[in-house]
């Protein structure tokens, strides 16, 4: 095709996404249904992870929960039974209304939530782990990377084992956990890839160089393997990427912006946070960003010089935000030396 030609078309593709794109704000997308299709939550023993298996659960989709904690994944795997429990319920309910008999049931029945101890950050035992769940659950449809932590140390405090521990869980895992499950979704063409990342993957801010570098890190991979999929043209996989704010789960405790902004930008609740990400996933929207405004924060730290940044940061009280955070935590630590007799 000339060259010129073909200009004129990749315009038109560029014009008619940005018309498609607006259509999606006015008219609501109908959401996909999960109902049966095998789900892994990493990180699903709390906070955001807990409450993506709740509402994938409400959707009628077998569960597979990882986490390090045994005790607080068995707990989101007794919140998961009981959802279970009460569509089972109200399915039984509406057949014998119905007249129908209890076989019409008996798939909600056989819902069933699997956990598995597992440490993300190591690659040999996300392996097996994974080896355990095609043999004895399945093969996975969706993916959702989520499990994430933070060290809270100023850069030249952070011993190198908890910089290295942050990169490992919060990108690194990404690797070994889609490397373990792409290839059956590739075979299939058909599957969903979540990366739960955050707004400091897209730009960043003073005292968390480890947790800023690693969300960064999440989203380049989650870009460029969407970008990967595209080019081997399996339209049937779809990527999600979710950038939140700072969400109110207790993880950065004491980061503070400014106070007179503070009301206008507060801390996400954690379920309106999930709510907006699951509707992204089953609407199959590339990205999501809560509250919106980050999208114009990003594009504005694009833009601007960095001077200008600076500028920004510093009226918004966003450039030592974190410092709160970080005094919190030093004093914890403190704390418990001193508890310790250390």
């Amino acid at each position: 095709m000339n060259i010129l030609l073909e200009f004129f078309v990749v315009t038109f593709k560029v014009l008619w996404a940005f018309v498609l794109a607006a259509a999606k704000w006015l008219v609501r997308p109908k959401e996909k249904s999960v109902a049966g299709q095998v789900c892994l939550i990493t990180g699903a023993g709390s906070g955001l992870g807990r409450l993506f298996a709740l509402e994938f659960a409400r959707r009628r989709a077998p569960l597979v929960l990882w986490d390090i904690n045994t005790q607080s994944n068995e707990e989101t795997a007794g919140m998961v039974r009981h959802i279970y429990r009460e569509i089972s319920e109200e399915a039984v309910a509406a057949a014998r209304q119905a007249g129908d008999g209890e076989e019409e049931v008996l798939p909600h029945c056989n819902l069933q939530v699997y956990t598995y101890t597992c440490d993300v950050s190591k690659r040999e035992n996300v392996y097996l782990t994974a080896e355990r769940v095609r043999q004895e659950v399945g093969e996975v449809s969706v993916l959702v990377n989520n499990a994430g932590v933070v060290s809270g140390h100023h850069l030249l405090e952070c011993p190198d084992e908890l910089i290295e521990r942050t990169m490992m869980v919060n990108c690194h895992a990404h690797f070994w956990t889609t490397k373990a499950f792409l290839p059956k979704m590739l075979e299939m063409n058909h599957g969903h890839i979540v990366t739960v990342a955050s707004s400091l993957g897209l730009f960043s801010t003073a005292g968390v160089e480890d947790y800023c570098a690693s969300k960064f890190g999440a989203v380049g991979f989650h870009e460029s393997l969407s970008h990967e999929l595209k080019a081997a043209d399996k339209d049937g996989i779809k990527t999600t990427l979710v950038c939140p704010y700072l969400v109110d789960t207790g993880m950065f405790r004491g980061c503070r912006i400014r106070k007179e902004i503070e009301p206008f930008l507060p801390p996400l609740k954690p379920d309106y946070c999930v709510k907006q990400a699951m509707r992204a996933i089953l609407t199959d929207q590339p990205m999501i960003c809560t509250p919106r405004l980050m999208y114009m924060v990003t594009f504005m730290k694009s833009i601007l010089p960095f001077e200008a940044v600076v500028c920004m940061y510093r009226f918004l009280g966003a450039d030592k935000c974190m410092y709160p955070f970080i005094a919190q935590r030093k004093q914890a630590t403190n704390n418990n030396e001193a508890k310790n007799g250390i």
